[in-house]
This record gives C-alpha cells, structure tokens and sequence, in this order.
C-alpha cells in the first residue's frame, strides 16, 4: 500500500496523549486497550466486581456543528476551526479512557472527575470562541455552553443520540428507518478491545446476509431519487478506485484548513489535489482520475479496513493507527459513481463547488436521523443493512452503497451544518417546497473481504469502516463526500441525458 501523500503534522496535544497510550501498551501502532472492567475477562481480580457506573464505554458529546444551522458566511472558517478543536478534546479524552482502565475500576467517579469535567471546561471556552466569532460577524448571539457538557455511556447502553442533550437539530425522521432498529442500539456492549487492536466492531456488529430480510430498506422507494417516471436516465463517471494512493484524514468540507480534521483516513478518487488547504481554484487547476477529464470532482469515503494485524503506512499516524484505525486498507474492487434523475421532475444542473455529506460519521452518538449509507454482498443487494456489516457467502462480495441528496435550494453550495442546503425526495419523490430536483450521485463500492468468522461470541478478522475513535467503528458511521468541479459543459450533458432518458457514460 503506497504512503500517504502528505506527512501529517501532528498537534503537540494529541501526540503526546497518542504516544502515551502507546506506551502503555508497547509499540507498533497504538492498541486501543479495554478501558472499562469486563465481566468477561479471566484475570479476576479487578473485574467481576466492579459497577456498572465504572464501565464507561465511550463518550457522548452534542454535535455543535449540526446545531449551527445559522453562521455568517465571514465566521464559517473560523467556526470550522474551533469545530475541530471540540473533536480533537473528544479524542483526547477518549484516549484517557483507554489510559485510566485501573483508576476507573477503583473509583465509580474518576471519569466523572478527571475526565468528562475537565473535557467540559473545555469545550466551554471553545463554544464561547464560536460565538465570539458569530457575534463579531454580525450573527445572532447564542446560549452555546448548555452544549458544553458530555456523557460518559455505559458499557450496557451504547448510543442513545446527542449526548442527553435534547436541543434542536437531531430529532428528524429517520431513527427508525428502513428496519434498523435492532442492532446495538441498546444491547449489552461487549469490551472496547476486540482482540484485533482497535476499540470495535464486534460480534453484535454483524450479521449474514441470508438473515437480512429482502427490501427492508426499500432504496427505490427511499432514499434513492430514481425510478420509472419523471427524469429517467443516468449519468456514470469512471474515476477508478484509487490507484494513485491518495490518502489523508482531513475534511475539506467539514474542517477546512484543519490538518487531520476527520481522525480517520480517506479513499479519494477524481480530483487530486483534496486537502484540508485547498482552495476552489486549488480544487478547479487539479488533476483528477476520472476519464472524462471535465469531471474534476472530488469523490471521498472513508477506508474499509481489514483489522488484521497489518501494520499500514498510517499505523502511527494521527488518523490512522494512533486513532484506532488499524489493519489493512481494503481498496475497492469497483467504484461506480452514477448520477441518475428524479421520479416526478427533470432535473437541473448542479452549483459548481457544491458540496454534499451523505451518512453521519457520528451516528453512534448522535442517533439515526442522519444515516443513510447500507452494506449488502453481490447477489444479495435487495437486501441492505444500513447498522450491521454484512458477512457474505462465498463467491459473493461486499457492497457499500451511499445515496446522496438530490434537492438543492437553489441558492447555496453549503450550509453552517452542511446540510441544510440539500434535502432527500420525499416519499412521493418530489422535492420539498423550496427545493429543486438534481442529478442524484449515487455510490457503490464492492471489496473482496474475508468473511469474518465469529466464535463464542467474539468476531475473528473483522472489516470496518474508519471513524472517530470514540464511535467504536460501528458501522452506521460510515458516510461519503462529495465536491462537485464537474465543467459546465460535461454539468449540461449529465442533465440533458437524465432529463432525456438516456444512460449515459
């Protein structure tokens, strides 16, 4: 596997707790320890009887950014940094969980006390940063340290959405979606460590295929904008899957100008120069992978990994190894980025520089409202799964499908939250009021993966998607990005043959 393209500069604060929690478990590549007592465990002692309010399996803050539904366009930047330092504290603290297993188990208050207090602290002087920034750009001043406080979740209640914190934002549609509701959501969490050297996924993680039920998670009548009326072509951009090798943890959406603003590593295919520091210009005079050569867009998800001992060129870099994400970095098999129209109305063209998230990198703490992405295997794909990983038989492989939002309102390229200026079709497949129907970008990867075996409940050579750390590598994380730097020429015909019925290539 090639290196990453750029050398990570990694923040003092965050490499030296990374470091210690390397030490404290010997070298190559950080292993993220149990740091809750484990009934399960044999070594006595410390374990059986410990409490339950010891077992503090990770922590669960407010997503501010979801929140900021309202920032002056002259405070985003500013905002996205500060943004960034909440999730760099996150992690931080989540690292002294994984540090502290023994005073947690001799002492029911230590993370309350030395962990989520001082966590709390600063996240207060952050949130007054951002509304600083949003005051002195002529926004409307905001209460924003009742979001400072964060939960500790226990081992036996994982998830639970938005930190305990009920304001705004994350009580839309969607937690029940699709028959998703029976995984991990509120079951018994099994220890941080799976034995593979990363805090997740687990055996309660995964299911086979064969036990998913055929259209649980209708797409068509769903989330994916297409059918038989309306504007029925479609629109596939060949991009390849990767083979330059280029790989790094930022964001460009959600933290610009932040080195390692994702804490987890990106696949990216099309444009190749997507950094946290690139520009539209950057972006607009880059080269990109894909065949037609006035698609520069920028097509990005984060890396599915085998978690089976392979040391990877990130093993000790902040997004990679000392973040949790270990093991080897599956490529895509095949990588199909089709655009495709909508069931009532022809489509219009999209803003160059649009951007779309689709899924929620913080779905596990933040509930379901924003998941949407599904695993499924070749063969079986009427069946979709959007909380489990798939174990598929053999000859089959596994699919990652991610449908984007195909309503935009008309006016902006992003938003505060990075949402709000694009919509899903409503279940008739229009847009809604204030809504424009556009070339709906549909994703599916396919990856030649080793089906994980489980025994006694614990899963042997499990896969896993990328994430922050303190979402357990659960598998309702997994999301997908996209910029949209496509020429206006190559934007018209992907609209003319949607709009004309045509598929097109």
């Amino acid at each position: 596997m090639g290196r990453n393209t750029r050398k990570r500069r990694t923040p003092l604060a965050t490499k030296v707790i990374a470091g210690a929690a390397a030490l404290a478990i010997g070298g190559g590549g950080l292993v993220w320890a149990n740091f809750y007592a484990s009934a399960h465990e044999k070594n006595g002692g410390q374990n059986a009887t410990k409490s339950g309010q010891a077992q503090v399996a990770t922590i669960n803050c407010p997503d501010v950014g979801q929140k900021l539904t309202k920032v002056p366009r002259k405070a985003r930047w500013g905002v996205a940094r500060e943004l960034a330092r909440l999730d760099r504290q996150i992690t931080e603290a989540y690292s002294r969980l994984a540090e502290t297993r023994q005073a947690q188990a001799g002492d029911a208050n230590y993370v309350d006390n030395a962990i989520l207090g001082p966590l709390k602290d600063k996240r207060r002087a952050t949130l007054d940063r951002i509304g600083i920034n949003i005051k002195r750009a002529g926004g409307q001043e905001r209460d924003l340290g009742r979001f400072a406080r964060c939960q500790g979740v226990p081992a036996e209640q994982p998830g639970g959405g938005d930190g305990g914190q009920n304001d705004g934002g994350q009580d839309g549609g969607g937690q029940n979606d699709g028959g998703q509701n029976d995984g991990g959501q509120g079951n018994e969490q099994p220890p941080a460590d799976n034995g593979n050297g990363a805090a997740g996924p687990f055996a309660e993680d995964f299911i086979d295929i064969n036990d998913v039920q055929p259209n649980s998670r209708d797409l068509q009548n769903g989330l994916a904008a297409n059918g038989d009326t309306g504007s029925t072509g479609s629109f596939t951009t060949e991009c390849g899957v990767n083979e330059n090798n280029l790989f790094n943890s930022d964001n460009i959406i959600v933290a610009p100008g932040v080195d390692n603003g994702a804490h987890h590593t990106h696949d990216y295919v099309g444009n190749q120069s997507n950094t946290a520091f690139a520009s539209d210009d950057d972006l607009n005079n880059a080269q990109t992978t894909c065949q037609n050569q006035g698609d520069k867009s920028t097509y990005y998800w984060p890396v599915l990994r085998l978690q089976d001992g392979t040391q990877e060129f990130d093993a000790n870099d902040l997004g990679g190894g000392a973040e949790g994400n270990v093991g080897r970095i599956l490529k895509a098999q095949q990588a199909e980025m089709k655009f495709v129209g909508n069931r009532t109305t022809d489509v219009v063209a999209m803003p160059k520089f649009i951007r779309i998230i689709t899924g929620d990198a913080k779905a596990f703490t933040n509930g379901l409202a924003n998941a949407n992405t599904s695993f499924s295997c070749t063969g079986f794909e009427d069946r979709q799964v959007t909380d489990k990983y798939v174990i598929c038989p053999e000859g089959s492989q596994v699919v990652r499908t991610s449908n984007f939002q195909s309503c935009w309102d008309g006016q902006n390229i992003d938003s505060a939250n990075h949402r709000d200026h694009v919509a899903f079709v409503q279940p008739d497949g229009s847009c809604p009021q204030g809504f424009q129907a556009i070339p709906q970008l549909q994703v599916r990867l396919v990856y030649d993966v080793p089906a994980p075996t489980i025994e006694n409940g614990q899963i042997k050579n499990p896969y896993a998607v990328d994430g922050f750390p303190e979402q357990l590598h659960k598998p309702i994380t997994d999301h997908n990005d996209f910029i949209n730097v496509m020429d206006e020429d190559l934007m018209n015909q992907v609209v003319q043959c949607i709009n004309s019925g045509q598929d097109c290539e």
